[in-house]
């Protein structure tokens, strides 16, 4: 599965990052190759960064609507109760003129642009605890910044129901 989308940011996108040919982003010149696990885990990050699932893991089925979304742009045909309310609420829930699904492939992007970057030798991370990571130039020393200010979504958190 292959989706184009538009450069993410005004930093220069490795387009080597690859882990594998299930699914292939492009950004500007960049193309991103992921494994179908890896691009699985980056979406639920990305998905819990902005607040759509709690910090659990999703069981499979809400996972796989999480991932369709990110890859496909929409939820055809959800499998669970998350997919279903998060195809509902697709058309609503923007930030800064980008919707949800922009701001999933933003974050899985960003996240492989860092990923590649400390592989390169061009960040080095550090690791603080309450903090959590933080990157460094390996020549000055100097902290680079990498944060998307992504959005909260959280009081859209989807509440699995137990019977």
């Amino acid at each position: 599965m292959c989706t184009t989308l538009p450069a993410v940011s005004g930093d220069p996108l490795s387009p080597r990052y690859d882990s594998g040919d299930d699914v292939i982003l492009r950004a500007g010149d960049a193309e991103l190759r992921f494994r179908r696990d890896d691009f699985a885990d980056r979406v639920t990050g990305a998905a819990r960064r902005l607040g759509l699932i709690g910090p659990d893991a999703p069981p499979d089925d809400e996972r796989a609507d999480l991932v369709a979304l990110a890859a496909h742009g929409a939820v055809a045909g959800p499998r669970s109760e998350l997919g279903a309310r998060l195809e509902a609420l697709r058309p609503h829930l923007t930030a800064g003129g980008r919707d949800m699904v922009h701001w999933l492939r933003r974050l899985v992007v960003r996240g492989a642009w860092i990923d590649q970057h400390v592989r390169d030798g061009a960040l080095v991370p550090a690791f603080e605890q309450g903090s959590g990571f933080s990157y460094r130039s390996p020549v000055a020393g100097a902290p680079v910044s990498v944060d998307t200010h992504a959005p909260d979504w959280s009081a859209h958190v989807h509440r699995r129901t137990t019977a």
